[in-house]
């Protein structure tokens, strides 16, 4: 299984960017979607979360300018983020809690991280 992340990049102040995260490989089924970042000297950190069913979850700060959705028949996870700030600068990285086939359980995988870079 693998998750391959992109839509990183360059953006000025008040911008906006859309990542993507798509999942593949022997997938049974996955359950929350989450997107992660980490800035440079500091711990990663949530940033917005999805249920299969769609229920959201955001770090308090982030509510209102960034949005995570998701498309379960391509399995994929985005997250819109907009009227972006120099602070949201960070390497951002999608998670996901999949069933593989002939393992009985979910488990997380990680994406290699995509770099956002908020600067004028």
């Amino acid at each position: 299984v693998q998750l391959q992340a992109s839509g990183g990049g360059l953006v000025q102040p008040g911008g906006s960017l859309r990542l993507s995260c798509a999942a593949s490989g022997s997938i049974v089924n996955i359950n929350a979607m989450n997107w992660y970042r980490q800035a440079p000297g500091k711990q990663r950190e949530l940033v917005a979360a999805i249920t299969s069913g769609g229920s959201t979850d955001y770090a308090e700060s982030l509510k209102g300018r960034f949005t995570i959705s998701r498309d379960n028949a391509k399995n994929t996870v985005y997250l819109q983020m907009n009227s972006l700030k120099p602070e949201d600068t960070a390497v951002y990285y999608c998670n996901a809690n999949i069933l593989v086939i002939n393992i009985g359980y979910y488990r997380p995988y990680w994406g290699q991280g995509t770099q956002v870079t908020v600067s004028s």
